[in-house]
């Protein structure tokens, strides 16, 4: 049990849940007061424990089916062949066909004891189906590739799943009027049960075939904080979109409880004021008030291609902490800049925004390809007042300038009118400087540039600019 736990724990930590040693000791002694053939109170112990967050709660669950989720009988056992025989009886007897009803490869006598599972809400026969329908049907065998999705496409393809869906639409919409939409809605809810049946089955057998580590390794999802932006699919993007403000929010609470709890430096004079009280010792040490500004942000962002969905969640991350900063100033280009600012000011939904600016900033210049040079000559040319000793310029984007001029003496200036300039590129490092990237151009004149693929870069960056300490070393061009 112990090395069950130990490699459960493992898993979590590499889902890039949270959990310390001391948490790891509670779930163990949680465990201990627990009946551990109660699968659900083992899975509220390990949760009420290890879990500090709702978000966390998809990958708990996905680990926790994977090393604490009942087990398939083995092969060739005389339980398998007795659980398969009470399936192929269910199913037989539910379509009322003598015992050789739903036998091997007969996906449509399958596909019509689901409809009638679901229709009657027959939760035994449904589950008989999944294991009957996963056995027959998903061609799960030992040695091949894990690949749980196309397990599940391959048993809701030949039971012919919008077919049956559609049957049971029809007979819910026969009872007409509320009743009617009221049915609807649960022979929807019975399906995805059945979908959930068909890939816990599913993953039953995978692990019992490869064992729980294997299976988690490739199973296993990043939190959303943690997902790709940049190949990010619309689900993952959806994803990403609603727990952005629950993470702006936390993150601007951390700030200003850091802001709160700063202390600076000690004040001699009152320090020994205050000691006279005390025989000279000086036990009640006072320290000055720190006056720390709120930096002024510039935002400079690339809004072609793969990279505006990067842009899109820097502006909205940076929009949502506008408290934090001083003042915040947007430009989008692509190879010709804008000034956005006006698309998200207070109280406009940041939607409306992205598409207000879609249909109204100018950023097209020639022929809509990146032009970083270009677009670094017109900030200067146009907005040179922007820039001042309190203002943090910030650059998102690839530096991929379809081999144009990159205008080096532009970002220089923009470097030195300004405290700081950062580059965020949404590129994986080993890409930096192939094709027409001229990142290592751009980089010299930066103090800092990032890699910054996800939420979680993003909020621990936005961070430190919202936190300034000392102004950076600047590279020479």
């Amino acid at each position: 049990m112990l090395d069950l736990l130990a490699g459960f724990l493992g898993e979590l930590r590499a889902a890039g849940l949270p959990v310390s040693t001391v948490e790891a000791i509670d779930a163990g002694a949680a465990l201990c007061h627990t009946d551990l053939g109660d699968r659900p109170a083992v899975r509220a112990a390990l949760a009420a424990t290890l879990v500090k967050s709702a978000r966390y709660l998809d990958a708990f669950d996905l680990a926790f089916d994977i090393y604490f989720g009942s087990r398939p009988p083995e092969r060739g056992s005389a339980a398998e062949a007795a659980l398969e025989a009470a399936d192929a009886v269910a199913v037989a007897a539910a379509l009322g066909a003598g015992a050789g009803g739903g036998e091997e490869g007969d996906a449509a006598l399958l596909a019509e004891a689901l409809f009638l599972a679901l229709r009657g809400g027959d939760r035994a026969l449904l589950e008989a189906v999944a294991r009957r329908a996963v056995r027959l049907l998903a061609g799960i065998e030992a040695g091949r590739p894990l690949g749980a999705a196309y397990y599940l496409y391959r048993v809701l393809r030949q039971l012919n799943a919008p077919h049956v869906r559609r049957r049971l639409a029809e007979s819910a919409a026969a009872a007409g009027g509320l009743e009617g939409r009221l049915a609807a809605e649960e022979m929807a809810h019975r399906f995805e049960e059945f979908r959930r049946a068909v890939e816990a089955e599913i993953l039953r057998r995978l692990v019992a075939d490869r064992g729980p580590e294997a299976v988690a390794r490739v199973l296993r999802r990043p939190l959303v904080e943690d997902i790709d932006l940049s190949a990010a699919t619309t689900a993952e993007l959806a994803e990403v979109e609603r727990a952005l403000h629950p993470l702006a929010r936390r993150l601007a609470v951390r700030l200003s409880r850091r802001r709160r709890g700063e202390r600076g430096r000690l004040d001699v004079r009152r320090t020994w004021r205050g000691a006279l009280s005390t025989g000279g010792v000086p036990a009640d040490p006072r320290f000055r008030r720190p006056h720390r500004s709120k930096p002024e942000i510039v935002l400079l962002c690339d809004v072609s291609g793969s990279v505006a969905t990067f842009a899109r969640f820097t502006l909205q991350i940076v929009y949502a902490l506008a408290a934090q900063f001083a003042r915040v100033q947007s430009f989008a280009f692509i190879d010709a800049l804008d000034e956005v600012t006006d698309y998200f000011g207070p109280g406009t939904d940041f939607a409306d925004g992205v598409r207000n600016m879609g249909a109204g900033a100018r950023v097209v210049g020639l022929d809509g390809r990146s032009d970083y040079g270009r677009a670094f000559g017109q900030f200067v040319r146009d907005y040179p007042a922007r820039l001042g000793p309190r203002t943090t310029v910030i650059v998102t984007g690839d530096a991929r300038s379809n081999y144009r001029d990159p205008n080096l003496a532009a970002l220089h200036r923009i470097a030195q009118s300004c405290r700081a300039l950062f580059w965020l590129n949404p590129e994986r490092g080993r890409a930096w400087d192939t094709g027409d990237s001229i990142f290592s151009i751009y980089r010299a004149v930066c103090d800092g540039v990032y890699e910054v693929r996800t939420l979680r870069q993003l909020a621990a960056f936005v961070e430190r600019v919202a936190l300034p300490t000392a102004r950076p070393v600047r590279r020479t061009a």
